[in-house]
């Protein structure tokens, strides 16, 4: 089973803390940052399957023709613009 948990950890100090989610995560790099002015790095386990799918049809850069253009998950309305 895959980890989808996010951990924070930060070079510039013994930060090391484990979130179940992103928001909490991004709210605790948010607040390290401003307590400290380090900048502390994040790694996301896994992401749910819905997400890693937008993802990849988005591709990696999200730009136009680096994703996959027939994807469900874009309304025809977005493709054509």
């Amino acid at each position: 089973m895959t980890d989808r948990g996010v951990t924070v950890t930060c070079p510039d100090c013994d930060l090391r803390e484990r979130f179940e989610t992103l928001r909490p995560a991004r709210e605790h790099v948010a607040r390290h940052r401003r307590e400290t002015g380090h900048e502390p790095d994040w790694e996301i386990g896994g992401l749910s399957p819905g997400v890693e799918r937008a993802g990849a049809d988005a591709g990696v850069c999200g730009r136009e023709r680096c994703g996959n253009p027939d994807t469900p998950l874009t309304p025809d309305r977005l493709r054509d613009e």
